[in-house]
Formats: structure tokens, sequence, C-alpha cells
């Protein structure tokens, strides 16, 4: 179930964080995309670092290495 919970709040955190984040964007489900991602990584192991942004932090390293 706690999976499930990281999947949806991934798909919205990659949607806010796209909308954070303007320019250059990954496009709407590039954003999700990456949103499930990051929910996973500031889940697991941003958690443990205690770092819960774990989306934009992704987008923008993402970013980062995209120009």
């Amino acid at each position: 179930m706690d999976f499930l919970w990281f999947i949806l709040i991934g798909i919205a955190a990659g949607w806010l964080a796209g909308q954070v984040m303007k320019g250059g964007g990954f496009g709407l489900v590039g954003d999700l995309i990456v949103g499930v991602i990051g929910a996973l990584l500031g889940g697991f192991l941003f958690g443990l670092l205690g770092v819960s942004a774990g989306a934009i932090v992704l987008i923008a390293l993402l970013r980062a290495i995209k120009k």
C-alpha cells in the first residue's frame, strides 16, 4: 500500500515540480515520470538523509545535466 502512495504522491509532486521549475521542462508525461522516481528517491534514499523534496531535487539535477 505504501508503494501505491509513493506513486500517487509522485505523480502530484512531478506535476507540481514541473510548475515550480518552469523553463525547458520535460513535458507533462516526463515531469510525471520524474515525479514518481523522485517520490521513490524521496521516500527511501532522501528519507535517510532527512531531505523530503525528491521530485524537485531530481528535476533540478536532470535539467542541469540536460544543459
